[in-house]
C-alpha cells in the first residue's frame, strides 16, 4: 500500500515524501509545481503534475497506486499575499481540501492527515498555544486552514456509521525551517530563514522588523520548528490512522519555548561566518510579542520532539540554499 502526498514537491511535502519511504511506505506525488519542483520529488517516486482541483486525477491516482491514505500538504501557503488573493486562497485550500476528500470517497481511502496551520488562532493573547485554544484567524489562509478542519470534522461524523469511516488528524504549526536533505531547501519569499539566506547571498544586510516587543530581547518570539522533525509527525500520524489507533483529530506542533528573532539573526551570523547587525524596521502592523506552542500531546502520540539546536537549524537551511545557488 502507498500514501498519496499532495503538493509533494514542496518545501514540507518533500520532506514528508523523504521521511514515508524512510519508514517504508510507498509514497506517491501529486503537485502542480506552481510552487514546489520537480527536482524535489526523490528518484523513483511516482509523481503526477496535476492540480488537487481535478477530482478525477486524484481518484485515478489513488486507483492506480493503492493509496491508503492521503497526507494533504498542497495549498496556498502565503497568509499576507491571502489578504489580496482570498479567492484564489480559498479556491487552493477550501475548494482543494473538499477535492479530496470527494475524491478518496470515490475511490475509497478513508485516512488523511491535514497540513493545517498556526494561522487558525489568529494573534492569540496568551503566552503559550494550546489545541483547544478559541481560533480567531486574522487572514484568509488562516481562515481556509481552519474550514479544511471542519471538513474532515464534518466528513468524519457523516461516514461514523459506515463500513469506513473518515480517519482523519490536522497538524498545526508555525514557522517550518532548516533541510533534511541538502538537495530540499525552503523557496518561499515570504519566511524569515530563505530572506535572510538571499539577502546574505547578495551582500546585503538583513532586516528585523521592530525591536521595543515586550520580550526579554524586544524582537517577536516564534516557534521555529525543523521541517524533518514536522515530517517525522506526519508519518507517525499516518502510521496511526492506518493502524487503527486512537488519534487526536488536531495536534500543535509546537516548540514549547520559542526563539526570538536576534536570537535567529544571532545564529545566522554564527552559521555564516557572515558578521551583521540587522537593519532595524518598523513594526509589521498586527504582530504579536510572543506566539509559541505547546506540542505536549504530539509528543504523546506522534513522537514529536525537537531534536535540533537554533544552530543546526539555521546550518541545515543555510547549507542547503548555498548547494543550490
Amino acid at each position: 500500500m502507498s500514501w498519496l502526498v499532495t503538493g509533494g514537491a514542496g518545501y514540507i511535502g518533500a520532506h514528508v515524501v523523504r521521511a514515508l519511504a524512510a519508514a517504508g511506505i510507498d509514497p506517491v506525488v501529486v503537485d502542480d509545481l506552481s510552487s514546489g519542483h520537480a527536482g524535489f520529488v526523490p528518484e523513483g517516486v511516482p509523481f503526477v503534475q496535476g492540480t488537487i482541483l481535478d477530482k478525477d486525477l486524484l481518484v485515478s491516482t489513488m486507483r492506480e497506486h493503492g493509496v491508503e491514505g492521503v497526507i494533504h500538504v498542497a495549498g496556498f501557503k502565503y497568509a499576507g499575499v491571502s489578504v489580496q488573493r482570498p479567492l484564489h486562497t480559498y479556491e487552493q485550500n477550501v475548494d482543494g481540501t473538499r477535492i479530496v476528500l470527494a475524491a478518496m470517497a470515490d475511490a475509497g481511502v478513508h485516512n488523511i492527515v491535514f497540513s493545517s496551520s498556526a494561522a487558525v488562532f489568529g494573534t492569540p493573547d496568551v503566552p503559550l498555544v494550546v489545541e483547544d485554544l478559541p481560533k480567531r484567524p486574522t487572514s484568509p489562509y488562516g481562515e481556509s486552514k481552519l474550514i479544511g478542519e471542519w471538513l474532515l470534522r464534518d466528513q468524519g461524523v457523516a461516514t461514523a456509521a459506515s463500513d469506513s469511516p473518515l480517519r482523519h488528524t490536522s497538524l498545526r504549526y508555525f514557522n517550518v525551517v532548516g533541510s533534511g536533505d541538502p538537495s530540499v531547501y525552503d523557496t518561499s519569499p515570504h519566511n524569515l530563514f530563505p530572506i535572510v539566506f538571499e539577502r546574505l547571498l547578495a551582500g546585503e544586510t538583513p532586516q528585523t522588523n521592530g525591536d521595543d516587543y515586550d520580550t526579554e530581547d524586544g524582537t517577536n518570539v516564534r516557534d521555529y520548528v525543523h521541517v524533518a522533525d514536522i515530517a517525522a509527525a506526519h508519518v507517525v500520524a499516518a502510521q496511526r490512522l492506518a493502524g487503527g489507533e486512537p488519534i487526536e483529530p488536531a495536534y500543535n506542533l509546537g516548540s514549547q519555548n520559542g526563539l526570538s528573532v536576534k536570537q535567529i539573526m544571532d545564529a545566522m551570523a554564527r552559521v555564516t561566518g557572515i558578521d551583521f547587525t540587522p537593519k532595524i524596521g518598523p513594526r509589521r502592523p498586527g504582530d504579536p510579542d510572543r506566539i509559541v506552542a505547546t506540542g505536549e500531546l504530539a509528543a504523546r502520540d506522534l513522537d514529536w520532539r525537537n531534536r535540533y539546536t537554533v544552530d543546526e537549524m539555521v546550518r541545515s537551511g543555510w547549507e542547503a540554499r548555498r548547494t543550490a545557488h
